[in-house]
């Protein structure tokens, strides 16, 4: 297991409330009886008693129209946004957002260079040692998504920041049943929060990225492809199971009925998990896959390696393009549960 209106319309043509008659005229202008006539039809004079001010006014007062609506389309599009960005209040994310700049939008060096600032490496210690995983920022204070088995155990926690800043950090709330932990760093401001996204519109075959800091190695990016959706990954809670992660070929789970990567114990939770081929390896536990927007659609929590599943296989061997992670609507819906301090 593994610790990304226009308002189109187009005004109406203006249709003339009354008939124009011309015989009347053209025999006036053979009599010279009225000048020369101008070189666009005469506008009609209506038989309704609106005047045809009012009637040419309509193209401009659509077009005021449009611009109002636009206005308060965008107004509520901007609060709606920031409201995402900085995950205040309990409304799902926007999944269309500015987070990738639109000259580097469908490109992973886009996706990487807009979503890092928001991933950080986590280094949990505890008695039976120390493990690395990852975490995606959720507010600019220092609030953090993980995975529960990155830090369960842990008698204390380091993260570390894009830019190499470091900060002690505590558990905020733990659900083990879903492999999710929320953290929160001490003295940290000014952080920029990722954008959670919407995992029920992904599709397979969608190009993801995924950011993460495997083995130690910070800012890690890889990319492939969304490779199956629904699995049914059984992994461990990780309650008094906490092993150093380098020392495995990934966190234990299981999946069709086999274990992988060690033995998950008899504390054990299974969860629909949204699978990739993108390189995922031990360390990228609690970082994020990313959809070419920018918007964080799972958090990686589990790989299958065959350096535990094959006797003498090297442990070096690594992600063989199996990987998964826990769709962002599973993690949006326990968000609140998490930051009231629930512990289970």
């Amino acid at each position: 297991m593994t610790e990304t209106f226009r308002p189109s319309g187009e005004y109406p043509q203006q249709q003339p409330s009354a008939p124009v008659h011309h015989g009347g005229t053209e025999g006036a202008y053979r009599h010279g009886t009225y000048p020369p006539p101008p070189s666009f039809a005469p506008e009609a004079v209506p038989t309704a008693p609106h005047p045809p001010r009012r009637r040419r006014a309509r193209g401009p007062a659509a077009l005021l129209a449009a611009v109002a609506i636009a206005a308060a389309a965008v107004g509520g599009g901007t609060a709606y946004a920031v409201q995402t960005l900085t995950n205040q209040g309990t409304g799902s994310s926007a999944t269309s957002t500015d987070v990738v700049p639109t000259s580097q939008k469908g490109t992973v060096s886009g996706v990487a260079q807009a979503v890092s600032p928001s991933i950080v490496e986590i280094s949990a210690t505890s008695g039976q040692g120390k493990s690395t995983g990852s975490g995606v920022i959720t507010k600019s204070d220092g609030e953090i998504i993980t995975n529960n088995h990155v830090i369960s155990g842990a008698s204390s926690i380091t993260v570390r920041t894009n830019d190499g800043k470091t900060y002690d950090a505590e558990v905020v709330g733990t659900d083990s049943k879903k492999d999710l932990a929320l953290i929160q760093l001490k003295d940290a401001s000014g952080l920029k929060p990722a954008t959670l996204g919407d995992s029920d519109n992904v599709k397979v075959g969608d190009e993801v990225v995924a950011i993460g800091s495997p083995e130690g190695l910070t800012g890690t990016v890889t990319s492939g492809i969304v490779s199956a959706l629904d699995r049914d990954v059984t992994v461990s809670t990780g309650e008094g199971q906490q092993q150093p992660q380098q020392e495995q070929g990934g966190w234990p789970f299981e999946f069709g009925g086999q274990e992988f990567n060690g033995d998950t114990g008899s504390s054990k939770t299974t969860y629909k998990a949204l699978q990739t081929d993108a390189s995922l390896n031990p360390g990228n536990s609690g970082g994020a896959l990313i959809d070419m927007n920018g918007n964080i659609i799972g958090i990686n929590s589990a790989m299958y390696s065959p350096a535990s599943s094959q006797a003498g296989a090297d442990s070096g061997s690594g992600s063989v393009g199996l990987g998964f992670a826990i769709p962002v609507n599973t993690v949006k819906d326990d968000l609140a549960k998490l930051r009231s301090g629930s512990q289970s």
